[in-house]
C-alpha cells in the first residue's frame, strides 16, 4: 500500500495572531509561513509524488503553490475531509479565551467525548480524516502501484487523529502528538499495518529551545489547531 507524506500548513497568520482559525476564509500564511512553503520543494526533492491532495482552505493551497510550480506534471485534488476541524462557535476566537471555557478541559482530557457547539465532534473529525486516508490510499495504489508516495496537505488536528489512527493510539491521547507548521509526517500502510516513519520533521531543531515569549503553563494543555511553532 502508499506510502502517505503529511504536510501541516506554513504558519498562517491566525497563528501568529492566537486565533482559531477553523474555516474562516482568508486566512493566509504569514511571512515565515510563506517562507516555510517557499523551502518545502527543496525539502522534498528527492521524494517521487504520484499525487497531492490538499484541504481546500486557504492556507494549505499556499502552501502546495511552490510544490506545484516546481513539479507542473504533480496533479492536485481538492479533499473537504481533510479540511480543518469544524470549531462552529468557537471560530475566529482567541485561543487566550477558549482556555476558561469549560468545555477546554474536554477537549484536552478527553477529546473523544469534546462536540463542539455550532461544529462537529472530534470523533467525527477524525473519522472523515481516517476515512480519506482509507480512500486515497486504494485509489492511489490502484493509479500508481503499491509502491507509490503521495502528499496531503492539512492541518494540525487533523494530522494528529490521523498519526493517531496509525498508531492504534485512542483519539483521548492525540493531544500528546505535536506538528509545527510545514513539518513532514510519513506513514507507511501496509496490509497488516501502519508505520508511522516520520514524526513533525521540519529539518529545523529550533523549536525545541525554550521560549521567552512562551505562553504561562496550563499543565501541559495542547495548542487546538496546532501550535505556530518556533518563532
Amino acid at each position: 500500500m502508499p506510502t502517505l507524506i503529511l504536510v501541516r500548513h506554513g504558519r498562517s497568520t491566525a497563528n501568529t495572531a492566537g486565533v482559531l482559525a477553523g474555516w474562516t476564509p482568508g486566512v493566509a500564511l504569514d511571512e515565515r509561513g510563506a517562507a516555510q512553503a517557499a523551502a518545502l520543494p527543496g525539502r522534498l526533492a528527492g521524494l517521487p509524488l504520484a499525487a497531492a491532495v490538499a484541504s481546500p482552505l486557504q492556507r494549505c493551497q499556499e502552501t502546495l503553490a511552490p510544490l506545484l510550480a516546481a513539479r507542473p506534471e504533480l496533479p492536485l485534488h481538492a479533499e473537504e475531509r481533510i479540511g480543518e476541524c469544524h470549531y462552529g462557535d468557537w471560530s475566529g476566537r482567541k485561543l487566550a479565551e477558549l482556555a476558561d471555557e469549560p468545555l477546554m478541559n474536554i477537549v484536552q482530557q478527553h477529546p473523544s467525548a469534546a462536540a463542539f457547539p455550532g461544529g462537529e465532534s472530534m470523533r467525527a473529525m477524525q473519522a472523515r480524516a481516517v476515512d480519506a486516508v482509507r480512500d486515497w490510499n486504494a485509489r492511489v495504489e490502484e493509479e500508481h502501484g503499491a509502491d507509490a508516495t503521495y502528499l496531503m496537505c492539512s492541518h494540525g488536528d487533523i494530522i494528529k487523529a490521523i498519526v493517531a489512527d496509525a498508531l492504534g493510539l485512542h483519539l483521548d491521547l492525540f493531544q500528546r502528538i505535536s506538528v509545527e507548521p510545514c513539518s513532514v509526517t510519513a506513514i507507511r500502510y501496509t496490509p497488516t499495518r501502519p508505520f508511522v516513519v516520520r514524526l513533525g520533521d521540519t529539518g529545523d531543531f529550533a523549536g525545541l529551545a525554550p521560549r521567552a515569549d512562551a505562553p504561562a503553563d496550563r499543565g501541559g494543555d495542547a495548542a487546538v489547531g496546532g501550535d505556530a511553532g518556533a518563532p
